[in-house]
């Protein structure tokens, strides 16, 4: 039986999405159960009920658990013996669904795992806060980069001093799918993302932007004051933004720039991050996740490896799960936000106090966050890039 610290048995897990076609709930549920720690045992995995039950044997959910919708597999779950019904829901759907299922699922008392961005308005964000607040439930993030050993090593080094000062970040994430209209031919991930009653607001800074912003924010710690963006359509007839430049003010006079591009000739998954410090610099690139660069005037570079040796951070090491030289990547570091959320779940099964805010996984209020980096990033493009606020009462370091 596997364990999950004070609890000697594995989390039951419900996914909601990731039906056939789908790309990410597949994910979600290879991170869930690579350390053996969780078991799917429920799902709605289609807004169409006879494709979402079709869906379920593609995960070995059994048939009177494959249930039509997200409200019936609330309902039902809630029916059964305590020692039956889920331990948590993964919200793997299109941006603006995820508010009614979250909240519905925090309202009934169900830990959550929710994509990003996290609603489909800041509005929506900060009532699904308050909802997790008065739940007192666990509710995870998937900003899934945070959970590489490496960017966990780099936020160790950074907030012991080891780059001295921060003066100035660039984060970037660079991709190229949707450099002609894929939505034009109903290619499915290509449709919802460019649809602004799916997606919300914006389309590339809101889908790719909030991770390269949200790595900022937690490598560094640094808390934001305002930001001047601007955004642009370059595939003509697209409805939302296909490019994106902001620069960020930081409370302690750092300045940030974030770029997203979904328009990059034979760019993939381009995430990288460069941070300068007065002591020293480093940075990382999501493509090569298993280095680390650090970087100071007159001396050798210096070459992290992923679960290289003693100068590994206890938090780093502890996120890492082969040798070094043997590649951990995507599946591992988005099991990385499980494992550590699946910790507080285990706790709060077992009746223990969890903490809420101060979490190593992503939590609600850097959901909160995203959606105000995308509502300000906006507001500021439509006025010409003009100085808009960007601490979120909710903002942690």
């Amino acid at each position: 039986m596997a364990t999950n610290g004070t609890l000697n048995r594995k989390l039951r897990m419900a996914l909601v999405g990731g039906g056939q076609g789908s790309f990410i709930g597949r994910v979600h549920c290879t991170a869930a159960v690579l350390d053996n720690r969780a078991a799917l045992v429920a799902g709605a995995l289609s807004s169409d009920p006879a494709k979402s039950k079709a869906s379920a044997a593609d995960y070995d959910i059994a048939p009177e658990r494959a249930y039509g919708s997200y409200k019936e597999l609330i309902d039902a779950e809630l029916k059964l013996p305590a020692d039956k019904r889920i331990d948590f829901l993964s919200v793997a759907t299109p941006n603006h669904t995820h508010f009614e299922i979250a909240k519905a699922a925090v309202e009934a008392g169900f830990n959550v795992v929710c994509d990003k961005p996290m609603t489909f308005d800041l509005k929506q964000a900060e009532e699904l806060a308050a909802a997790v607040d008065k739940a007192g439930v666990v509710f995870a993030v998937s900003h899934n980069y945070t959970g590489y050993p490496l960017v966990r090593q780099a936020r160790e080094m950074i907030l012991a001093g080891e780059l001295g000062e921060i003066n100035a970040v660039r984060s970037n994430y660079i991709q190229g799918w949707l450099r002609t209209r894929l939505e034009s031919s109903d290619q499915k991930q290509a449709a919802w993302r460019t649809d602004p009653s799916k997606s919300g607001a914006a389309g590339c800074f809101g889908d790719i932007g909030t991770h390269a912003y949200n790595l900022a924010r937690y490598m560094t710690g640094l808390l934001p004051e305002s930001i001047s963006c601007h955004l642009k359509v370059f595939a003509e007839g697209r409805k939302l933004d296909d490019y994106g430049h902001a620069v960020v003010k930081f409370e302690n006079g750092a300045l940030g720039t974030v770029t997203a591009s979904q328009i990059s000739h034979g760019r993939e998954n381009d995430l990288f991050i460069e941070i300068d410090g007065t002591k020293g610099a480093l940075s990382w690139r999501q493509e090569e996740p298993n280095t680390l660069v650090f970087r100071q005037n007159g001396q050798p570079h210096k070459l992290y490896t992923r679960n290289g040796g003693p100068y590994m951070q206890p938090i780093a090491a502890s996120s890492c799960r082969l040798p070094a030289g043997h590649p951990e990547a995507f599946f591992e570091a988005f099991a990385n936000v499980y494992r550590f959320a699946f910790d507080a779940m285990a706790d709060r099964a077992a009746g223990k106090k969890i903490e809420q805010v101060n979490t190593i996984y992503p939590n609600v209020n850097d959901g909160v966050e995203g959606m105000y980096f995308i509502q300000q990033s906006v507001n500021s493009s439509k006025q010409g890039g003009a100085w808009l606020p960007l601490k979120h009462a909710r903002a942690r370091k």
